[in-house]
């Protein structure tokens, strides 16, 4: 397997987790367990790690992509730009789910504030995970891409009004 390949079976992790990791977080609010929040932090700790392959993995993986010569430098380019701000507020997810595994663990007073800071932090971020997806699955799959959605609408609305 080449650096591509990894990039692509490794890069999924980082989206998937979080989100996992959001509904059972959720899940330990409604039922008040903290053994649900704990494997909620767990999880986010894990989703930071992941970011970290997913990550190192994507610039030898834009080396190979740019050789095949069919692929714009601009749409790896966009998607390079906001996979590392996602990158970066990953990192600090991961951060804050330390503290806030640590301060749940030791029944801290200040809990309930870092549960909440998490909670939100982690629906900002998942809004960029979104983004880093949308952007790199359109580097290989032009059928997503917004200019060709747009025009293919154009198309069916020409098709349609011609009947």
């Amino acid at each position: 397997m080449n650096s591509a390949h990894w990039h692509l079976v490794v890069n999924h992790f980082p989206i998937i987790v979080p989100i996992i990791a959001l509904f059972v977080m959720v899940g330990g609010i409604v039922f008040k367990s903290d053994i649900l929040k704990k494997t909620a932090y767990l999880l986010f700790i894990l989703a930071a790690i992941l970011t970290l392959f997913a990550f190192n993995t994507g610039e030898e993986a834009e080396e190979i992509v740019e050789e095949m010569g069919n692929i714009s430098h601009d749409i790896i380019h966009e998607h390079e730009e906001v996979a590392e701000t996602f990158s970066i507020m990953m990192y600090v997810l991961g951060g804050i789910s330390l503290i806030g595994f640590w301060a749940n663990w030791k029944q801290k007073s200040f809990s309930g504030i870092i549960l909440i800071v998490t909670l939100v932090f982690s629906v900002v971020t998942l809004f960029y995970a979104q983004k880093t997806g949308t952007s790199g699955g359109e580097i290989r799959h032009t059928e997503i891409r917004a200019d060709i959605s747009a025009e293919h609408e154009e198309q069916e609305e020409a098709e349609y009004d011609d009947d």
